[in-house]
């Protein structure tokens, strides 16, 4: 018997819907990044981008536990000497807040081109309006 490899052409993609709202940062972005992966799915290949597509909505609203929202530092370059800056979760919150759990997802998909490819299929909105209504969305099986 050998063992089954599944081929570009026998990909079958869904769209899923994701309210954020009340749910913990880590818990969430570590089931979309799974389904971003394709672990859900049985002809999961680690090699290939077989995959759902995300919408997440209402990011504004994800919750955090303990004192992480002053804890939780994030980092950017500006290319300049001396241009260290940084944030707490609390300030990337009132300035992007779907910049955190964009954050997230990436740092749990590999690190390689898979994993920048993979990041594309996810799209975050902080509010409860979003323009995929066309795609025909399937129900979330990823909430709470």
């Amino acid at each position: 018997m050998k063992t089954y490899s599944l081929k570009e052409s026998e990909i079958n993609r869904d769209w899923y819907v994701v309210d954020a709202a009340g749910q913990t940062l880590g818990r969430l972005s570590s089931k979309v990044a799974a389904v971003l992966r394709g672990k859900h799915k049985p002809t999961f290949t680690p090699w290939l981008d077989n995959g759902d597509f995300v919408v997440i909505i209402n990011a504004d609203q994800i919750a955090v536990t303990g004192n992480r929202e002053n804890a939780k530092m994030y980092y950017r370059f500006t290319g300049y000497a001396g241009g260290l800056k940084e944030t707490n979760l609390r300030g990337l919150m009132a300035t992007h807040p779907e910049r955190a759990l964009e954050l997230s997802i990436k740092g749990m998909l590999p690190h390689n081109r898979l994993g920048r490819e993979l990041a594309r299929h996810v799209r975050i909105y902080p509010g409860a309006e979003h323009p995929h209504e066309a795609q025909n969305p399937q129900p979330s099986s990823m909430g709470a």
